[in-house]
């Protein structure tokens, strides 16, 4: 990663339909020549979490603002485009039409310190768990419950990615994007994205017409740790500070010589990185490792479903795990509902669902996108059944 950060002050952005291209980060490098930049034969079975055997005639690698342009001539010329980032929520058949470009930008830059946030921008192409790292390290708190998803910082937009009680939405701040349509660089700002639970405008008719080159992010101060899991709760690493924060919270409200509202975490022990190593570590004994066995992380969205539903669906189902939205409307845990249809650590050919965790299907050696599928829709007709909800797979399916 390129983490030497920009001086603070505000950078100059191209706005939507601007012509100009974004700022060079830090560390970033000159890429291929364009003379020399055309497409190839690549495997993509490295490049998809999954582990699925890929491959696609037409690949090039974006390491360079400069070949943008470029791009959108050499997608007209071959029909499609795919860009890959990480390819952890992506389902690849065994061989991808068109043109597949790899997003590897690098580089992050702080560009703005504001008294409500850090500014603070980081290229696509940018490990997303490496970004939250170092943007931890420089004291920029905020995503530490993003900790270990897989994946690129252009992806993460996409997916508006979420764990433990974070969204992207709520630390987005801006992206900058190549417009393969127009040829010019925009910038969209929040509502631009459209973004819904695990969902974005770019998973759906604007999928494949803008190129996520960098994405800013506001970065809260002062900060405030989000500790609502119970799993974050529990962690032994956290129990004992959330403990010495609530009573130093309790003696600050008490006392007639503190002002309500002071800040109680700097008191104690809660930390920025005590969550992001808690979130680790809850992760790692959920979720499979990837370079171990091929997954995509949780291959299903939690359905949201309204009161009359969950009520319903609660009396008939004991035990059913629901958490309240601030819409009135309930969460279910898809987790919970395929467990319930027995097909935790089940297979159906080489792909099955993790021992561990029911949310995650896995390539138990050898599967294909079809495997994959198979499975997928097998546990959304028994859900279905069931339960009556329908179960939505969370990675894009190209």
């Amino acid at each position: 990663m390129s983490n030497t950060p920009a001086s603070s002050g505000t950078a100059q952005s191209p706005s939507r339909n601007s012509t100009s291209a974004p700022a060079r980060h830090p560390g970033a490098g000159e890429g291929q020549p364009l003379s020399s930049w055309a497409p190839q034969a690549a495997d993509l079975t490295p490049f998809n979490t999954f582990g699925l055997r890929s491959r696609a005639e037409n690949y090039v690698r974006i390491d360079d603002l400069a070949q943008l342009p470029a791009l959108s001539d050499l997608a007209g010329r071959h029909g499609r485009l795919l860009v890959l980032g990480g390819g952890s929520n992506m389902v690849l058949p065994a061989e991808v039409d068109g043109l597949v470009a790899h997003m590897a930008l690098r580089g992050v830059r702080l560009v703005e310190q504001r008294a409500d946030a850090w500014i603070v921008e980081a290229a696509g192409g940018e490990v997303w768990h490496d970004f939250v790292q170092y943007c931890l390290a420089q004291g920029w708190d905020g995503l530490e419950n993003l900790s270990l998803i897989p994946g690129t910082v252009g992806a993460a937009p996409v997916q508006n990615i979420g764990a433990y009680g974070v969204e992207l939405d709520s630390r987005f701040e801006g992206l900058t994007a190549w417009d393969m349509a127009t040829r010019e660089w925009v910038r969209m700002d929040k509502a631009d994205c459209r973004f819904a639970y695990r969902d974005s405008r770019f998973k759906h008719e604007a999928a494949g017409r803008w190129v996520i080159v960098a994405v800013r992010f506001a970065l809260p101060r002062p900060w405030r740790p989000v500790l609502d899991y119970p799993d974050l709760q529990r962690h032994a690493g956290l129990a004992a500070a959330i403990a010495a924060d609530a009573a130093a919270a309790a003696g600050a409200s008490a006392s007639a010589d503190t002002p309500s509202g002071v800040p109680t975490t700097a008191q104690a022990g809660v930390t920025a990185s005590a969550i992001a190593a808690a979130v680790c570590d809850i992760r790692r004994a959920k979720l499979p490792d990837p370079a171990r066995i091929g997954n995509a992380g949780s291959f299903f969205k939690n359905p949201i479903v309204d009161a009359a539903q969950r009520d319903a669906l609660a009396a008939r189902h004991s035990g059913l795990v629901s958490y309240p939205q601030p819409d009135g409307r309930y969460k279910l845990a898809a987790g919970w509902l395929i467990d319930q249809c027995g097909w935790k650590g089940k297979s159906l050919g080489p792909a099955g669902v993790h021992e561990r965790q029911a949310l995650v299907l896995v390539n138990r050696g050898g599967a294909q996108a079809a495997d994959i599928l198979a499975l997928a829709g097998a546990i959304q007709a028994d859900v279905q059944a069931r339960f009556g909800v329908a179960l939505e797979a969370e990675p894009v399916v190209v």
